[in-house]
């Protein structure tokens, strides 16, 4: 009853990690050739910092961890 079980348990997770795989592949090819000039470089590590902290500050002011 249960002898193909764990192989399909395996191939789904297979499935899922090359999903998001291809997505955040496909989400970041297009700025790889703005990384490997300085001029934009800074400004895009600028922006995912800015957003890092944008996104941790909203979520501690929304769960309450924190009074800022």
């Amino acid at each position: 009853m249960l002898d193909g079980f764990w192989d399909n348990v395996f191939r789904y997770v297979r499935y899922f990690v090359t999903t998001l795989l291809g997505v955040f592949l496909s989400t970041f090819a297009p700025l790889a050739p703005l990384l490997k000039r300085p001029i934009t470089l800074i400004p895009l590590v600028g922006l995912f910092i800015g957003s890092l902290v944008f996104i941790t500050l909203t979520l501690r002011a929304m769960l309450g961890l924190s009074t800022i």
